[in-house]
């Protein structure tokens, strides 16, 4: 039985945060708080069920509903998704996978073509299936491709969160030119994102609105991501996830992408 305890139900928006130092405060550096952020304990493998909003900037809005598999191969992580619902975009999948040497290699599957693109690294600043995602939010980056800032301390909702500052190197390709970030100091989990592009315009923010400890790993059970150029936003709510299941390394696999 899964043990789900909520903990921390976040606001629609987080208070403003207030950035304190304490002099006496054992303060670790940037990149020692990415590291921890970069190896959170996942679970070995999972599975869930995600109802994904679309919601415009009139307010208009539109539901989709998707299956998520993911699985940790020692420091390889892979995920497959699988939308179910509607009917538009029922079967499109997603696969993505680490190729141990700091790339992730993606490949989307579209059912009305049976075709399976595969997202080239230039690609990897566009919408992930139209959401306010890009495919390089749907991977984890090495820690050594940026440069990285405890820029302070601030509570968000009563939670004590390290503000970190990471900003790529010159020879990594990132379509961000400026990413701060909200880390509970606790659990490793970052609550809010403020993406900045490479002339440090706010042009986007994460937030976590719901965490829950299900079978002892802090999971964001609903988060939403805001384009504040446009004001559109899409937010992802885990309805159901079980962890440590034993998933078959075939489930991750082009051919198992195909298989619809």
């Amino acid at each position: 039985m899964i043990n789900r305890v909520i903990v921390a139900t976040f606001l629609l928006y987080f208070t403003l945060p207030v950035i304190t130092w304490s002099t006496d405060q054992t303060v670790p550096s940037g990149r020692e708080v990415a590291q921890l952020v970069h190896d959170r304990d996942l679970g070995q493998d999972s599975q869930s069920q995600v109802l994904m909003e679309l919601i415009s900037a009139g307010g208009q809005r539109r539901l989709r509903e998707l299956t998520v598999l993911a699985k940790a191969d020692g420091p390889i992580r892979k995920t497959i998704m699988r939308f179910t619902s509607p009917a538009d975009i029922n079967g499109t999948g997603f696969l993505s996978i680490e190729d141990g040497q700091g790339g992730t290699e993606q490949f989307l599957f579209l059912p009305a073509l049976n075709r399976t693109r595969r997202i080239a690294t230039t690609q990897k600043g566009r919408s992930f299936v139209n959401t306010d995602f890009t495919y390089e939010d749907m991977e984890r980056r090495p820690v050594d491709d940026f440069e990285y800032l405890i820029a302070g301390v601030a509570n968000l909702s009563g939670v004590e969160t390290w503000i970190l500052e990471s900003r790529p190197k010159p020879e990594t390709q990132s379509q961000y030119g400026l990413v701060r970030l909200w880390i509970a100091q606790d659990l490793s989990v970052p609550l809010k994102i403020d993406y900045f592009d490479d002339r440090d315009q706010h042009i986007k923010q994460y937030r976590v609105l719901q965490l829950e400890n299900i079978q002892g790993i802090w999971t964001e059970t609903k988060v939403i991501m805001e384009d504040l150029l446009s004001g559109h936003s899409t937010t992802l709510e885990t309805r159901d996830i079980r962890y440590n299941l034993g998933l078959s390394d075939n489930l991750f696999t082009q051919q198992n992408l195909e298989n619809w």
